[in-house]
């Protein structure tokens, strides 16, 4: 689907997201919040006024039908540039070698809404990846550092629509740790300890669960794996119920306790690979 060259006004923008919005929800009744008509003289719909209901079709069972229209309309362009900007961006994948990311998106976004995760998840799970929009042409589909340019990419995008603070936290957690996550398998104890201390899992387990799931829907968007489980999450869990089992100590060191506790990772993996 491609996307529209018409540069929308105002009320033409508000228009086609609140049918965007609308078409997340198909045939399900849906009552849209937020701004039915620009007010009089205004002709410049503002991104805090577009987020009620953006973030409600993102809510809806079917939010990537929602990103899709707004493409189509040119709306994602003036609402979303860092997002539409991923369409016709290729990144490696199995089978088929390559995917278009736009699109991963998409079907990420339905994975999302299959485990009825909460909006920070949804939202988290959209800007993870925007950094690769800026990958150089030579090396795709290769993204070799693109959590450090899309780190203040999600900043810049959470800050114009005035986000609430779990959506931006969140997101910044993903785009950091999202490939990390993916290659737990191949990491040492001490690499995985690295990266709950990194996210902070012991002290915002709610979020480390979240990020865990955005990267279990980001495994099952790729073709031919939707059905299948995403082990990683599983050995995550028990990294970090090990991890948080050893308690900080007056005569331990902070240096002494991370060692600790990657022992106790390694134990609980069933691995002695804990030093680098």
């Amino acid at each position: 689907m491609s996307a529209a060259t018409h540069a929308l006004s105002g009320p033409e923008l508000l228009l086609a997201l609140r049918a965007a919005a609308l078409a997340a929800y198909g045939s399900e009744p849906a009552t849209l919040p937020g701004l039915r008509a620009l007010p009089d003289g205004c002709d410049t719909l503002e991104p805090p006024q577009a987020w009620p209901i953006l973030a409600y079709g993102l809510m809806g069972p079917h939010p990537a039908r929602m990103l899709l229209l707004l493409r189509q309309h040119g709306a994602l362009l003036a609402l979303l540039p860092e997002v539409d900007a991923l369409f016709g961006v290729p990144q490696s994948a199995d089978d088929p070698p390559e995917v278009d990311i736009g699109l991963h998106q998409c079907a990420l976004l339905e994975e999302t809404a299959k485990i009825d995760a909460p909006l920070a998840t949804r939202w988290a799970a959209l800007l993870h990846k925007l950094g690769k929009a800026g990958s150089p042409r030579e090396f795709w589909p290769g993204h070799y550092g693109h959590e450090a340019r899309g780190i203040p990419l999600v900043e810049a995008v959470c800050a114009r629509f005035q986000v609430p603070e779990d959506c931006l936290a969140l997101a910044r957690l993903a785009v950091r740790e999202c490939d990390r996550v993916h290659r737990a398998v191949d990491m040492r104890a001490t690499a995985i300890a690295g990266l709950l201390e990194r996210a902070e899992a012991p002290r915002h387990p709610e979020r480390f669960a979240r990020l865990l799931d955005i990267c279990a829907c980001d495994y099952r968007a790729y073709p031919g794996q939707a059905l299948e489980t995403y082990p990683k999450a599983d050995k995550l869990r028990r990294a970090l119920a090990a991890y948080t089992g050893v308690e900080p100590a007056p005569a331990r060191t902070a240096a002494e306790l991370f060692e600790s506790r990657a022992q106790a990772v390694a134990q609980a993996l069933r691995s002695e690979r804990w030093t680098e």
